[in-house]
């Protein structure tokens, strides 16, 4: 029979992204106060919505400045608002075309084009450089289990879990930091959220090319010596795992997160080994039981 106990992902209090969700009161920061920020960060298809609805909107905008005008655009329709905007987008994008163009007795009208063609030159530059940068930041393709495990290894209790590099090359010089966060009480009654670093039996590989098991010792120098599943609990006790390395392709240092919470600790579970040898000897590993685990 096989044991084998394939995890599921659970509801945690965690976005997509593994950022904290935190309410912050008394806060005066917004996204919309680092605009340039906020543009790094949305995802690809609120971006690109971003600057479609944006670039719709400034033209409009233009357009209904031309309508103001009157009769001051060559070959437009008076007063018809999708002559005026489609012109306006001919206008910004330097386009050209020659079929409507502003009327020479027009002052108003050329010096709004003025206006409008250094307000899309602008606009281009600055989205140029806001796709560069996006597509230029380092970025980890690593990958975690989804849960850590507690269970005896060579007769002393250990914390581990597996993380894998998604991307067919090399991470460098790969460093792993694991720090355990609960909540404690001073002598003074004081509330507080502690934060101890984990020591790693290996906290650093020259090369993180497949797996890597990270494994913490639960000795009597260990912040979870002495622990149980009630305790950690009740102390809302969380693990953050950071790692850091050179990517061999681009030559940039990159950085993965992850956080496990108290019901992503399992106790007395072990992962299923992943690791075989085919016919002609090479090495194999296994993906797809990455994140199973079984009893000790």
């Amino acid at each position: 029979m096989d044991k084998r106990l394939r995890t599921i992902p659970k509801k945690r209090r965690l976005n997509q992204e593994r950022r904290f969700q935190i309410i912050r009161k008394g806060s005066t920061h917004s996204h919309w106060h680092d605009p340039y920020h906020l543009l790094l960060t949305l995802d690809w298809p609120w971006f690109f919505g971003l600057i479609g609805v944006g670039y719709i909107i400034v033209n409009a905008l233009f357009a209904l400045l031309y309508l103001a005008a009157g009769d001051c655009i060559e070959n437009a329709r008076p007063g018809y608002f999708w002559d005026a905007f489609f012109f306006s987008v001919q206008t910004m994008a330097s386009i050209g075309y020659g079929a409507m163009y502003p009327r020479l007795e027009c002052t108003y009208t050329n010096i709004l084009v003025t206006i409008e063609a250094l307000t899309g030159l602008m606009g281009l530059t600055i989205a140029t450089g806001l796709m560069f940068a996006r597509f230029s930041r380092p970025t980890a393709r690593v990958l975690f289990s989804r849960v850590a495990v507690i269970a005896p290894l060579n007769g002393i209790p250990t914390l581990m879990f597996r993380t894998a590099n998604e991307r067919h090359n090399q991470i460098l010089e790969a460093q792993l930091g694991v720090s355990l966060v609960r909540n404690e009480v001073s002598l003074e009654g004081e509330s507080i959220r502690r934060l101890y670093d984990l020591k790693l039996v290996r906290s650093q590989t020259r090369i993180f090319a497949l797996t890597w098991t990270a494994m913490h010792q639960i000795d009597e120098s260990s912040p979870l010596y002495g622990a149980t599943p009630e305790s950690l609990a009740e102390a809302e006790t969380e693990i953050v795992i950071t790692l850091t390395g050179l990517d061999e392709t681009v030559s940039q240092t990159i950085h993965a997160r992850h956080y496990y919470n108290l019901k992503e600790i399992v106790w007395n579970m072990r992962f299923v080994d992943i690791l075989s040898r085919g016919r002609d000897g090479q090495r194999i590993i296994d993906y797809t039981h990455f994140h199973d685990v079984m009893p000790v």
